[in-house]
This record gives structure tokens, sequence and C-alpha cells, in this order.
């Protein structure tokens, strides 16, 4: 008869233990750099252009590293696997001699598809988003209750006054549990030392400052010590494109989980920093300033997540190239205007597009390299530029998958404009303005 899963659940949970007790005072764990930056590729191209923005930002003195990151979602609409994204990142950083840390992260993983990442990942993106609001055990909220029941925050005290545990401890419990598993699990398969990052942004409801205080808590009572945390923040957080939300409510949000994370480490004892991470966070250019200017009131780390925009840039060059990019590239809107509801179906909650605003496709097949462009481009200032269709492009990348052979042939042949497109993107309107 086939095991029911919480049957699994609990088999794995002994066999977890058993290993945490041995392995967890070791050096399993790496030490993630303060200042880290997610470079997504969807196509497996552009790590040397990608690479070569990070080695700028270090010549002018910040000391950041690069993640490669590629989900699951990703990996199964486009058809690679995690063995090529780790080849990819080995082979930038031989060509462009870097001798800085790397790291290749199996992002938002679940313990569904994780033994696909296990071997080829030294960074593993802990995704429980689906977890959280699920209904926790009696047992394990009556023992958490009892925990933390009169626990005091210095800096916090009339914030945890007001703060409702049993709203906590239904809410968050159950998927805190999942990490425990989920980790546990990578640590019994991992032979080196590994980063593990909590993510929980997938979600209406942001997490206030004490939610990650307790979410922390709660895991180092477990043997869990990440060393990033990815909270859905306030406001909407749109692929590929500019943070929409109040900016002053965010930057406060922002200051108090910074400074929540501080009291955790310390209060705690953990023995490194515990850093915030941004997820979809390229193209947010209204609250890079906010971000530069606390981390550095702080001295904080950071960990910035972006994927799609490299995508986007690859369109862009073979839009500018002309000729038969061009036609491709109008070819991918055509394809994603009809499948619209296919391929925003795993975005959703991160989507805004208004699909009055997008041009007709018969519009667009009469554009020349340059209006193309201009309207996919992330400038602001520009009146051709638009959000709605850059949207639509940054979802269509299956579209692009689908081509094959054609779509990667141009990637190929229109390599020189596509790699500055990559790089100007990462540099000049992401790290320089992050850092």
């Amino acid at each position: 008869m086939e095991k029911h899963r919480d049957d699994y659940f609990v088999e794995l949970r002994v066999l977890c233990a058993s290993v945490v007790s041995i392995y967890l005072i070791s050096d399993y764990r790496m030490k993630l750099d303060k200042l880290s930056f997610g470079v997504g590729d969807r196509f497996g191209r552009e790590g040397k252009a990608q690479l070569r923005a990070i080695q700028e930002i270090n010549r002018l003195g910040f000391p950041v590293v690069p993640v490669w990151n590629k989900s699951n979602r990703e990996h199964e609409l486009v058809g690679t696997n995690q063995k090529a994204v780790k080849q990819e990142a080995d082979e930038a950083v031989k060509a462009n001699n870097w001798n800085g840390n790397y790291y290749v992260d199996a992002d938002h993983i679940t313990l569904n598809n994780v033994d696909k990442f296990v071997d080829y990942s030294n960074f593993f993106t802990i995704d429980v988003a689906h977890f959280i609001g699920q209904p926790v055990e009696t047992k394990l909220k009556a023992d958490f209750l009892k925990r933390t029941a009169n626990l005091s925050i210095p800096g916090f005290s009339e914030a945890v006054s007001n703060f409702d545990l049993h709203r906590f401890a239904d809410m968050y419990l159950t998927a805190i549990h999942e990490v425990k598993l989920l980790h546990d699990y990578i640590l019994s398969n991992k032979t080196v030392g590994f980063i593990a990052e909590i993510s929980m942004d997938e979600v209406p409801l942001a997490q206030s400052p004490l939610d990650l205080y307790f979410i922390l808590k709660e895991l180092k009572y477990l043997n869990v010590v990440p060393q990033t945390i990815a909270p859905k923040f306030t406001g909407m957080f749109p692929k590929g494109v500019d943070y929409e939300g109040n900016t002053e409510l965010f930057a406060e949000e922002f200051e108090q989980d910074i400074r929540i994370l501080q009291a955790a480490k310390e209060q705690m004892e953990f023995q490194q920093d515990i850093k915030l991470s941004v997820h979809s966070g390229s193209d947010k250019f209204s609250i890079y300033p906010v971000i530069r200017n606390l981390v550095k009131k702080y001295e904080a780390g950071i960990h910035i997540k972006t994927a799609g925009t490299t995508w986007l840039e690859e369109v862009i060059g073979l839009a500018r190239g002309g000729g038969e990019g061009l036609r491709i590239a109008k070819e991918i809107y055509h394809q994603g205007s009809i499948r619209f509801d296919e391929l925003a179906a795993p975005y959703l909650s991160v989507l805004h597009i208004d699909t009055e605003k997008l041009p007709p496709s018969k519009e667009v097949l009469t554009w020349s390299s340059a209006h193309f462009a201009n309207t996919l481009i992330h400038d602001q200032t520009c009146r051709d530029y638009n959000p709605h269709f850059r949207q639509l492009i940054h979802i269509s990348y299956k579209v692009a998958a689908e081509m094959g052979k054609e779509f990667m042939d141009a990637l190929d042949y229109y390599r020189d404009p596509i790699e500055e497109q990559v790089y100007t993107n990462l540099i000049d309107r992401h790290l320089r303005r992050l850092f």
C-alpha cells in the first residue's frame, strides 16, 4: 500500500533529526557574502555578460558576488536542467577570470522537486509559500505558545505587546515546519556546504517585522539557520517593471525588517548575519535608493534576485539587430498575445497587465527596430515605453523556447548586441543604482 504523505513526513522527521544531531555543529553552512546579486538566465547564454557587470561593480568598490538562479518552473518551461546552470556559471567564471565566490541557486524548490537540484546547487531557496495559512497541529501550536508567551524584544516592546501569537501560529507554523523538512532533507543529501534561503514572498499578505522575528526564532528552535529570508513586502513587485506601492511605507517597513533581523541575530546568538532577500528585484528602480541607503545606514547585507530582466534584454538585442532578429521578437509578442491566459497563469500574483494597453499585433508587425526596442526598454522617460508590453514579453519566454533552434541560433548570430544589452542593463540600471 502506498504511504500517506503524513506518514512519509513522520519518518523523514526521525531521519532528519538524527542527521542534524550529527552535522549541525559542523561546517555544512557556507558563509554567504554580504552583498549578493541573483542573475537568472532563461536560456543559459548570458553568464559571461552578467559576470562582466558583477566584475565592474567590484572594480567600483562594491564586493558583490553572483548567484545564478533558476527555478523548477523555468526549467520545465524551457526544457533545461540545473546541471546546465552550474555549467554556465563555471564556464563564465573561467572565461572571465573571476576569482571571487559564486553560487548556483536552486530557486523556489520544494520537496517534490529538490532531488533535481541537489548535486548541482550550493544555494537553496526553500519555498514554503503554499503552506502559509494551512492548519497547524494542535500540539505544535501549544508548544510554540508556551515557549513564546512572555518574550520581549528590546526596541520593539510596544509592538510585541500587541502581537497576536495565536494568529502567527495559525498562519506560519505549518510553513516553518515544512522548511525544517526540506532543509534537513537537503542536509542529509549534501556532502558539502550550502546556503539556505527561506522564501515566503509569493503570497497575498506581507509579513510584518515581528512575523520575521518569530519565524527565525522558531527556525532556530528547530536547528535551521537560514542566511537570507525573502518576505512578502508591502506593495506589488510585478515582473520586469517598477515597484507599485507607497515607497515611504516600503522604506519604513524595510528599515524595521533590517532592525528586527539584527535583533534576532543578537538575541538568538546566530553565528552569522541573516540578510533580507528581495525577490522579483529587477527593475524596481523607485525603491533602489531606499534599499541602498538603508543597507548603508545599518551596514547590513542584501540579496537581490533577478531573472527575467536578462531575457528581456535578449529580445531587445534581437530587435535592435533588425532583420531576422526583429522578426523573431515580433513573433514572440504575437504568440504571447494569443496565448496570454496560458502564459500569465503561473505569474498572476506578480503581474499587472492591462490588456487594453497592449498594442495590436498587426500594429507591432509594422514597427521599426527602434520602435520595438524603445517600447520594451525600461526607460520611463521614453514616451514609447510600455510596461504592459514589457510584462507580456517577460512571460512569453515559453514561446521562444518552443522556437527551439531558430531562437537559439538567433541568440548566437546577434551575440554582440545582446551581450551589450545584458551588460548595460545590469551595470547601469541595476548595480550602480543599488550599490
